[in-house]
């Protein structure tokens, strides 16, 4: 009980410490600065057609990884003109050509604001929505993927059911569409709280305020329009896709393996009656690959801080899934010490 009270107080001094931290970073964005975009190349071979993606790009030395080019190609084939947003402030000179290839924009900034930040500039540099645009993803290099191809994600959007789409939904702290994957369609691109929202952003310095003020105040501010919102792989039907058999065994099973796969699947269906939500992107990332969601997330192969138990799976279900993990496989030998993927 004493250790559960630590636990407790651990918590929400913490919290109430990046919640300052985040007061501070937003008071600090009303200071004067320097330009924060520093240069912006348009390809004029590929127009911006009714299909726009803006694309948030980052790594410390300017490089573009072979997974990110995969995910960039296959927006690409898939119709959309590409606004690309480095926040690394540089591109490495040997990607350089190849991103241009395939984007209708290449818009190079400093790292201030994070990832809203930069999908600010594109929106701005890119004009949108412009008279022929029908829809607009935002996307960014926080997932592998796609491992799968992404026409069945597509094929899913309707914009007569849902004004704003995405991949996922959360509900913790507070119910929103998660961003590393959205897509706007005309209603949500025309409407004052779209332009409210996107003008009255600030470079705040502060990842928990970012997520915290923008992530969720995103769809907060939807809904509060009148707006509607939707995940194409829903929370509810993630967590009761869990396989319940695993748990009829109460003891713990010699396998580590299999035992891991019991005690994720406990966590979740106690979850569930204790009403207290999940990341899906890290504790239900079996159920959204089985469900066919194409993307995996990278901070959750690469330092796992959820801690989730069986995430060593991560191959059998890609692999169980038809999906090529080839290239999730070199990145991690580059990033990983002392750890097998």
């Amino acid at each position: 009980m004493l250790r559960l009270l630590l636990r407790i107080v651990r918590f929400r001094s913490m919290q109430l410490f990046r919640e300052v931290v985040g007061y501070i970073a937003f008071a600090i964005s009303f200071l004067p600065r320097g330009p924060q975009v520093l240069s912006i190349w348009i390809n004029p071979a590929i127009p911006l057609g009714p299909k726009v993606a803006v694309f948030v790009h980052f790594d410390r030395n300017g490089r573009v990884r072979p997974y990110v080019m995969s995910y960039l190609r296959a927006l690409h084939a898939n119709g959309f003109a590409i606004g690309f947003v480095t926040n690394a402030g540089k591109l490495d000179p040997r990607e350089a050509p190849a991103v241009q290839a395939l984007c209708h924009a290449v818009i190079i900034r400093r790292n201030i604001g994070y990832d809203f930040a930069a999908m600010a500039e594109g929106l701005r540099v890119l004009a949108l929505p412009q008279a022929n645009t029908e829809m607009v993803l935002i996307a960014n290099d926080s997932v592998y993927g796609p491992l799968r191809p992404l026409d069945d994600a597509f094929a899913r959007i309707d914009f007569s059911t849902a004004d704003l789409w995405g991949a996922t939904e959360s509900w913790q702290r507070q119910y929103h569409i998660q961003s590393f994957f959205l897509i706007a369609g005309r209603r949500v691109l025309e409407s004052k709280a779209w332009r409210e929202f996107w003008g009255s952003l600030r470079l705040v310095g502060s990842k928990y305020w970012v997520v915290t003020r923008y992530e969720v105040g995103l769809t907060q501010k939807l809904l509060s329009a009148g707006l509607s919102c939707a995940a194409l792989w829903p929370y509810e039907a993630l967590v009761e896709s869990v396989d319940a058999s695993l748990l009829s065994e109460s003891d713990a099973d010699p396998d580590p393996v299999l035992n891991a796969r019991k005690i994720t699947a406990g966590r979740i269906r106690y979850s569930v009656t204790d009403r207290l939500p999940l990341n899906p992107t890290a504790e239900l990332w079996r159920q959204l690959l089985e469900a066919g969601c194409p993307f995996i997330k990278r901070e959750l192969l690469r330092q796992n801080p959820a801690r989730v138990v069986d995430i060593a799976d991560w191959r059998k279900v890609t692999r169980g899934q038809g999906m090529d993990v080839t290239l999730i496989e070199q990145d991690l030998q580059r990033i990983l010490k002392n750890k097998v993927p």
